[in-house]
């Protein structure tokens, strides 16, 4: 009788191969970013896409990031122009309106990525935001910066 090693639930199913790996990873890069990459980007001379805030007005008075553009995901593709790429944003990881903002551009035409983290983790990165009464500094969270990424 052979005893066969308990199989971890990490490996319960088997990583795909190197190929199709460096695939799917590319694949994720294609069609997300993060705040960092997203800051850093606006930060510069032209930053080559348009930051598409898709929560509701009332989000976007409270706070957003500063040269975000606001268009709740119901109300897309509005003003875009389709040859520049966008990028949208919503609440946090725990909200899918991004993603639905996204899958409409998407559908209209535009070439799109979402940002990962959403304003929660803008606001945890220490990132600035715009409120109805002026730009907000925020300190950094410790438990998520700095990630060196």
């Amino acid at each position: 009788m052979t005893i066969s090693a308990p199989v971890s639930p990490v490996l319960a199913v088997p990583p795909g191969s190197p190929a199709e790996a460096a695939a799917h990873f590319a694949a994720r890069l294609t069609f997300f970013t993060d705040v960092s990459d997203v800051h850093a980007a606006l930060g510069g001379p032209e930053p080559g896409f348009v930051l598409v805030d898709t929560r509701s007005r009332a989000a976007w008075d409270q706070r957003h990031v500063p040269g975000a553009v606001h268009h709740p995901h119901a109300a897309l593709p509005g003003d875009l122009d389709p040859a520049v790429p966008v990028v949208t944003y919503c609440w946090g990881p725990g909200c899918d309106g991004a993603t639905r903002g996204a899958l409409e551009l998407a559908r209209a035409g535009f070439r799109v990525k979402e940002m990962l983290g959403g304003i929660e983790y803008w606001i945890r990165e220490g990132f600035a935001v715009e409120t109805i009464e002026g730009v907000r500094e925020n300190e950094p969270d410790p438990l998520t910066t700095p990630c060196g990424c």
